[in-house]
């Protein structure tokens, strides 16, 4: 596996510590998917039909703004991307990320946090953002994996 880069959006800091590590393991440059106007408690409340969250994800085409984009994808061969899992999928700022840069011929892995979903069908979700890279769902990095758990799994993609 050539250069890699770790890129993550995290709304609480799960995601982030996690992203964290798995840089940490494999070596990896590291990019916060960050939105232009960060999001409340208010905001990621999904029990409020009327927050922020529930309306960007109620809509497909919804593309929150992020507050900077990556200068350059073309020196990574992977990218790891990671995310909380909202409504059953990813945040719309991932799709905002993959439609801000050429991700053509790049290999996208998938990582996840939540509390009961799955990745699965997130890759043929977000395929329409990046058309000509290979998304690869990639596993859920739940309750603190350790770094070796993290590095090996990393190794087998």
């Amino acid at each position: 596996m050539g250069k890699k880069l770790v890129a993550y959006f995290s709304a609480s800091g799960v995601t982030e510590k996690v992203a964290k590590s798995l840089s940490d393991a494999i070596g990896a440059d590291i990019f916060e998917i960050k939105p232009a106007v960060p999001y409340t408690k208010k905001d990621l409340d999904w029990t409020d039909n009327n927050s922020r969250t529930t309306k960007e994800m109620n809509d497909p085409e919804s593309r929150p703004e992020m507050s900077e984009k990556i200068s350059d994808v073309s020196q990574y061969d992977s990218i790891f991307i990671g995310f909380p899992i909202w409504w059953y999928t990813a945040p719309h700022i991932i799709n905002t990320f993959l439609e801000s840069c050429d991700f053509s011929g790049k290999k996208i892995i998938l990582f996840a946090t939540s509390g009961g979903s799955t990745l699965r069908g997130i890759a043929e979700k977000l395929k329409s953002s990046c058309p000509n890279s290979e998304i690869i769902e990639g596993r859920m990095l739940n309750f603190n994996p350790s770094i070796d758990e993290i590095k090996e799994w990393a190794e087998k993609i």
